[in-house]
């Protein structure tokens, strides 16, 4: 295959989540460079985050490894154990299965952005930390419950407990 044009590549803002969670991923934009190339056992996104952007709702993965490397600027890693300052080639990976919540946020005045490589299962649980939610993802489609298994109504806490 030819080198990649990034320009090309599908560009996905705003979020598969359930409003009002949707609504936290303003300023969130993906490049993604493994669906331009064709990828089907991982995927490749570069993340960009302006001002004030979270990269996504603090989560873990049951099946899918996640490994982001900053690009650009600089961000803060949330995790539920804490925070840390991430600036261009800090590097941080979670395994599959290990129930650590993370995202990425951007907390300076300038835009940042990251290299995000992950897992693509066939069947995927997303567990959400800081809110009453886990998405279920098969075949492509999101189903949403909330913690205890109960499938989403609507949201029971609005208020992260951390972001």
């Amino acid at each position: 295959m030819p080198r990649l044009d990034i320009t090309a590549a599908p560009v996905r803002t705003g979020s598969i989540y359930p409003g009002p969670y949707a609504a936290r991923m303003a300023g969130r934009t993906s490049h993604r460079l493994g669906d331009l190339a064709g990828l089907t056992q991982f995927g490749v996104n570069i993340v960009t985050l302006e001002p004030g952007a979270l990269a996504s709702l603090r989560h873990w993965h049951l099946n899918e490894d996640e490994f982001a490397i900053v690009l650009s600027g600089e961000l803060v890693l949330v995790e539920d154990t804490g925070e840390t300052e991430m600036r261009p080639g800090d590097c941080a990976a979670w395994k599959a299965g290990v129930p650590v919540g993370h995202h990425l946020v951007n907390r300076s005045s300038e835009v940042a952005s990251f290299l995000v490589v992950g897992t693509r299962a066939p069947a995927e649980i997303a567990t959400y930390t800081e809110v009453d939610m886990i998405m279920h993802l098969e075949g492509g489609t999101p189903r949403f419950t909330h913690h205890d298994g109960s499938e989403w109504r609507e949201p029971r806490d609005l208020a992260p407990r951390e972001t």
